[in-house]
């Protein structure tokens, strides 16, 4: 029965968006752009630019697999503060976006938005932000372009990695449908790699993180250690603070 559950349920289990009506009016601290894409398969993408004057360049940020843009938006201010303009998205059946899930809609989504940014600013202005979740699409994302760099919260080896610490009595590989194998992905990437994960995370394992950082190219990536830190308070850490202000120069 809980191989079965595993199998059926992990969209319920791995994706718990929260959606917001078509018409839901975002209120944010600094000035922003609603942007509204429809896919070649008739998803509708919903995301928010934020806009600084004289930015020092531009952070796509994909976010957890909670809640909505309402929510992300806010967490997203933090970066804008920091001057730099920032555009976030909402994965497919999230908020205001629409559309069937899947591993390979997560990458092509990925890539709409990134070939948007390029219309707009220069590729070497782009800084990719991955936030658990959203590691490994951001991952994925850096190993097929050429961005100034990429920043990874709350990293994962894989999906399959995370799923097995969860439940290592099962056979996770065969059952999981996403398996977003970061651990691919970043052998692939040529950019400057900024890892910072807590010690005490107990969604995504500390471990995971660090069997990523030692199959990542040596010659850029860092490792940032927050001890202490759970999954979802880094940002109250020092370390965290001062390790996101130094990639962030």
């Amino acid at each position: 029965m809980i191989t079965a559950s595993l199998y059926f349920l992990q969209e319920k289990i791995l994706f718990l968006p929260t959606t917001l009506e078509q018409n839901y009016q975002f209120e944010f601290n600094y000035n922003f752009e609603e942007l509204n894409f429809e896919t070649s398969d008739g998803a509708k993408l919903n995301a928010l630019h934020f806009k600084i004057e004289n930015p020092k360049g531009i952070i796509l940020y994909f976010h957890g697999n909670a809640g909505d843009l309402s929510r992300w938006g806010t967490i997203a201010e933090f970066f804008v503060e920091k001057k730099y303009d920032v555009l976030i998205m909402d994965y497919r059946s999230y908020g205001k976006s629409t559309g069937k899930l899947s591993e390979k809609a997560f990458y092509n989504d990925a890539q709409l938005f990134y070939d948007y940014l390029l219309k707009h600013y220069d590729e070497p202005e782009i800084t990719l932000y991955g936030r658990s979740l959203g590691t490994g699409i951001a991952t994925y994302l850096a190993s097929k372009n050429k961005p100034k760099q990429l920043i990874l919260e709350s990293p994962y080896y894989s999906m399959v990695d995370v799923g097995k610490s969860r439940f290592p009595f099962l056979p996770v590989e065969m059952l999981l449908k996403y398996k977003f194998p970061t651990f691919k992905f970043v052998k692939n990437v040529s950019c400057p790699i900024t890892m910072v994960h807590g010690t005490n995370d107990d969604i995504v394992p500390f471990n995971s993180a660090k069997k990523l950082f030692e199959v990542a190219p040596k010659t850029q990536a860092k490792f940032i250690t927050v001890e202490g830190a759970g999954h979802n308070n880094l940002i109250e850490f020092e370390t965290y603070r001062n390790g996101i202000e130094n990639s962030l120069k």
